[in-house]
């Protein structure tokens, strides 16, 4: 991820995959939206990238653990100074987080809860401060498990479940709503806080999950088998 087209190294400018391509930092795309369609409402931060996020932290490089964080994390402020100034009155900037920045969640690893972490803590202080520039606000929903493309990346041994798989499961029996959780239902979710009916809502997490965040023991467990028959 680039701020400007200062930081994009030689290497990036001179690889014959990028030959041809120009306007991809942040700077420039922000002047592309503000020229061909002036002031905006919405802006949507949906990118997270961590190159070790198999890893456990334990095995975390830096370089791999700091990657994940200016990718997933100081991309959004990044995305807010840019298109801040182009932004109306009363507009929100969302983005997606998860409960990996609150809670521990083996296999999503790399920096990537470190990154959620600082995600969710930069929603609540870019909620003020763009809010008393701008008045613009920020928040962040705070996602179920869904078999995205991107999830279904992370880690798969041979003969087991992806990642997604064990944490959709995980999800439907133990949440206090044992139901599938559909991709509508984080952009309904989505579509409401960027709408004028969530006009005082701002530095939000908003948990979209089953409620599965509210529990604080796994009724699955085998330790609770007796109580469950």
């Amino acid at each position: 991820v680039f701020d400007s087209p200062y930081d994009v190294p030689d290497e990036i400018k001179n690889n014959k995959r990028y030959s041809g391509l120009d306007g991809y930092t942040i700077e420039e795309v922000a002047k592309a939206v503000e020229a061909d369609y002036g002031k905006i409402d919405i802006l949507v931060h949906s990118l997270a990238n961590g190159p070790e996020v198999t890893k456990p932290l334990l095995e975390t490089s830096r370089k791999g653990y700091l990657a994940a964080s200016s990718a997933s994390a100081y991309s959004a402020v990044s995305l807010l100074q840019k298109f801040g100034p182009i932004m109306n009155e009363g507009g929100n900037m969302l983005s997606l987080t998860y409960i990996a920045s609150e809670k521990v969640i083996p296999g999503y690893g790399g920096g990537m809860s470190s990154a959620k972490a600082q995600l969710e803590s930069d929603t609540r202080v870019l909620a003020y401060e763009a809010g008393r520039k701008w008045g613009v606000r920020v928040n962040t929903i705070s996602a179920g498990p869904l078999k995205s493309r991107a999830a279904s990346a992370i880690g798969k041994e041979p003969g087991q479940k992806t990642f997604i798989e064990y944490a959709i499961d995980y999800s439907k029996a133990n949440a206090p709503l044992a139901q599938d959780l559909y991709n509508d239902d984080v952009g309904n979710s989505g579509m409401f806080l960027c709408s004028p009916l969530a006009r005082t809502i701002t530095g939000v997490t908003l948990y979209v999950d089953n409620g599965l965040h509210a529990m604080g023991m796994a009724i699955d467990s085998e330790s609770m088998s007796d109580r469950n028959q």
